[in-house]
């Protein structure tokens, strides 16, 4: 099945746009370009309402149909940039030291853009369109201040899409699958205190150290022993920092780390285990532990019926052989996650090419998936608000 040739159409446009967000990228809530760029498009598109400002710097434009009355439903993508300075070497690379997008939001942001320039233009469907333009998507939980915001109920969503692009996969493909489709992302920090002293004298020491490292090696066994084989759960520690001297014992030693699991009720147990773990290892020797767990994003869950929607409409501007239902879930985080708990809906992945890996200094969205992504969007606008 063919794209739609008014989203070839578009292409160069559209690359134009990404391209100039690509040199210019924004961090987490401070978008404030970005989202200008994106409002200003949306007026000269003709767009029915826009509204700034939702989850502090969020962009919504409502699309109305021309075929009457009916639902409304929201495609979302994100805004945001990393805090990675870039090694592409494009001409569009990132004019700004230290920020780069090098996770294709620029490229979300103007397929999204290019949507709802066509959506506008045609505007072959009943009800109406929100197109949500959120920031805050790398670690700042944009997603969940846009539905703490009130836009569901103030653009009366119903149900709500998202899609990302995979590096690895071909361009033109699609893939996704019912239910967990990314993890959740939380983090933990562990401080041990001790007793520091001279090196050559640990007797009379409370080692750090040493309980670190085996707290350390003892929290590898919450995946290997505590998790059922068959429910998925990593446990990294990251970081370990204690001590400054060659010959001294430190007081202090802080471990760090996330947990990523695709099944909500392990996040309990993975908790209740680093706690139990720490403390308990720690006591054993005589130092007092303290364990902060932070829960950030919750585990991405697509709904069966949005998800076929989804699969159905890639599958009419992809072809059905080009188009996985069975998407191996991933544990990296999604804040989509947040929207998919407040309206049932899907979040897809489209083809990149081979291109450098996500969140790598070296990677740039291919301009190529461009058209792809614009046709899904539409198809699946149209589709589900069909006269």
């Amino acid at each position: 099945m063919p794209i739609l040739n008014r989203a070839a159409e578009l292409q160069n446009e559209v690359t134009e746009w990404r391209r100039y967000l690509h040199t210019n990228p924004e961090l987490l809530f401070a978008v404030e370009n970005t989202a200008a760029f994106v409002e200003k498009k949306l007026r000269e598109f003709g767009v029915d309402e826009i509204v700034t400002g939702i989850g502090r710097t969020g962009v919504v434009g409502l699309i109305r149909g021309n075929l009457g009355e009916g639902r409304t439903i929201g495609l979302r993508a994100d805004m945001d940039a990393l805090p990675m300075t870039e090694t592409s070497g494009k001409p569009w690379a990132s004019t700004t030291a230290g920020k780069m997008h090098a996770c294709g939001h620029d490229g979300h942001t103007a397929m999204l853009l290019g949507a709802a320039k066509y959506l506008s233009e045609t505007r072959n469907f009943k009800g109406a369109v929100a197109v949500i333009f959120q920031p805050a998507e790398e670690g700042g939980g944009g997603g969940n201040e846009m539905v703490k915001d009130g836009m569901m109920e103030r653009f009366s969503i119903e149900e709500v899409y998202g899609m990302h692009n995979m590096p690895g996969m071909p361009v033109g493909e699609f893939g996704s699958r019912v239910g967990p489709i990314m993890a959740s992302t939380d983090e933990f920090i562990i401080t041990i205190d001790g007793r520091g002293g001279h090196a050559a004298q640990p007797h009379k020491t409370i080692d750090p150290i040493v309980i670190g490292s085996q707290v350390v090696n003892a929290l590898q066994t919450i995946a290997s022993r505590t998790a059922d084989p068959l429910a998925s759960v990593v446990v990294s520690v990251t970081k370990f920092n204690a001590g400054f001297a060659h010959n001294i014992i430190p007081e202090q030693a802080v471990l760090a780390g996330t947990v990523r699991t695709l099944m909500p009720d392990m996040r309990d147990i993975a908790e209740k285990r680093i706690r139990q773990i720490s403390e308990n290892l720690g006591a054993a020797y005589g130092a007092k532990v303290t364990v902060q767990y932070i829960r950030n994003y919750p585990v991405t869950v697509n709904h069966a019926a949005e998800t076929a929607h989804a699969l159905d409409a890639a599958r009419t501007i992809a072809g059905s052989g080009k188009v996985s239902d069975g998407l191996d879930p991933m544990m990296g985080g999604e804040d989509f996650s947040y929207m998919l708990l407040a309206r049932p809906g899907a979040f897809i992945f489209m083809g990149n090419g081979e291109t450098a890996g996500l969140h790598n200094p070296a990677y740039d969205f291919n301009d190529e998936a461009i058209p792809h992504g614009i046709s899904y969007w539409v198809k699946l606008a149209e589709t589900r608000l069909a006269g």
